[in-house]
């Protein structure tokens, strides 16, 4: 068993509002007590500055946003500055999701030059890799998933232990399919041996499984040797089942 400590990250996507994001963070923190591990939720942009200010005084969960710009500053309308989200004590920045892959365009070296900006800012990236449904089929799992994280490892050599990778299957992602958890191990496993190539501290690293994770399936996953904890969709805009995955990390 590993001696790393679990994170699970709650992503809102492109959900919330002022009402509804304070009855949520106020359900975590009174449920929430000593977690066995690292917690973060990541609002979208514009409630940043609200779920600081809710999460004020509370070292149990942390401040994460869901992307973070290629670029320092500049005239770059829309875009946030890894500057800027340290600027509201911002501990994690989701960075290359599969829906801002597949929607936005982003490429791997686009992904690979945003977790650089991250850790210049002092900013945790966790950087999502992931296979779609044909790709799967295809039998190209592992050449998908090396080929997204060897882009990110290049460009970021030793620094690469200060990364959180989240391994989320595309065909996954709020479907209600999720890999079982001997199909999520083996890919975990494979990012695992990637990593250890690239830095003697990859033991440290963490990998999260961010596939539909739920209430009901997370401790199986999270007892897997490789997954380090994960990345919530659905279930963490549910205050209940985002406190059950919590539990059952320990």
């Amino acid at each position: 068993m590993s001696n790393r400590r679990k994170l699970v990250a709650g992503n809102w996507k492109m959900n919330g509002s002022l009402a509804a994001n304070q009855a949520l963070v106020q359900d975590l923190l009174a449920g929430v007590g000593q977690p066995a591990c690292d917690v973060a939720v990541c609002p979208p942009a514009p409630y940043l500055a609200q779920v600081r200010e809710l999460l004020a005084g509370s070292r149990a969960i942390e401040l994460g946003a869901q992307d973070v710009s290629q670029h320092e500053n500049g005239a770059f309308t829309g875009d946030v500055s890894a500057a800027m989200l340290k600027d509201f004590g911002v501990r994690y920045a989701i960075v290359g999701h599969s829906e801002r892959r597949q929607h936005q365009g982003e490429t791997d070296v686009h992904v690979a030059i945003k977790v650089k900006r991250a850790l210049a800012a002092g900013i945790t990236p966790i950087v999502c890799v992931g296979e779609t449904l044909r790709e799967r089929e295809e039998g190209m799992t592992e050449f998908i998933v090396k080929r997204q994280m060897s882009a990110v490892i290049h460009l970021n050599g030793h620094c690469i232990s200060e990364i959180v990778v989240a391994y989320e299957p595309v065909w996954a992602i709020g479907t209600g399919r999720t890999a079982t958890p001997e199909q999520a191990q083996s890919v975990h496993a494979v990012l695992r041996a990637q990593l250890k190539a690239a830095t003697e501290h990859a033991e440290r690293v963490r990998i999260l499984y961010g596939g539909s994770m739920n209430a009901a399936n997370a401790a199986e996953l999270l007892a897997q040797p490789d997954i380090d904890g994960g990345l919530i969709g659905g279930a963490a805009l549910k205050a209940p089942d985002f406190l059950k995955i919590l539990a059952a990390s320990a």
